[in-house]
């Protein structure tokens, strides 16, 4: 089995392609190594000293790194952990505990949300994911478009112009009522 690496706009996360299918749909994020114990993978990365961050999207993983660590130093063991994990043809997440991020459920989504989303899904979302990252819709009120960044974007030095000029100015073209795009965390 080959993994391919990539670096990603973010310094602190490197994106590795395992030549398969990681997630048959959605994506899932782990943050921390609680978080993480849903996930066979996502536990093993997390006993790697220094990995900060998981994240799973449809045929890649995205690591983050402490500060303090340097990817010559990680990047075997985090090769090793994946390669072990897809050679023994593990499980993703434990049978129980099957639950990937997919965005929550806003209920009945009115026209301009339904707008929004559509527009995140088919333009916004497979750039990002292109980088190793992910941008999950977490409400609209009041002309504000809230949004999760996830994977390489969480905590990237270019995500908050990629949300001001990239995502701001596509939402507010198409949709008049949008006014300001915000991150959460």
């Amino acid at each position: 089995m080959f993994i391919q690496t990539e670096e990603t706009p973010n310094p602190a996360t490197l994106k590795f392609i395992p030549g398969q299918q990681v997630m048959e749909k959605g994506t899932a994020s782990f943050e921390t190594a609680e978080q993480a114990q849903v996930s066979p993978l996502a536990r093993r990365l997390f006993e790697i000293e220094g990995v900060s961050g998981v994240f799973f999207g449809q045929d890649f993983i995205s690591v983050s790194k402490a500060d303090d660590k340097e990817w010559f130093v990680l990047k075997p063991s985090i090769l090793g952990a994946v390669m072990e994990h897809f050679v023994a043809k593990r499980p993703l997440f434990d049978a129980e505990t099957q639950d990937a991020d997919e965005g929550q459920d806003h209920g009945e989504d009115t026209e301009i949300v339904s707008t929004i989303k559509e527009l995140l899904d088919t333009r916004v979302r497979p750039a990002v994911a292109q980088d190793g990252g992910d941008i999950v819709f977490h409400g609209f009120d009041r002309g504000v478009v809230y949004l999760h960044m996830q994977g390489a974007c969480a905590g990237c030095p270019s995500s908050t112009a990629t949300l001001k000029m990239g995502i701001e100015n596509m939402l507010r073209h198409y949709v008049p009522e949008v006014v300001e795009v915000r991150a959460i965390s």
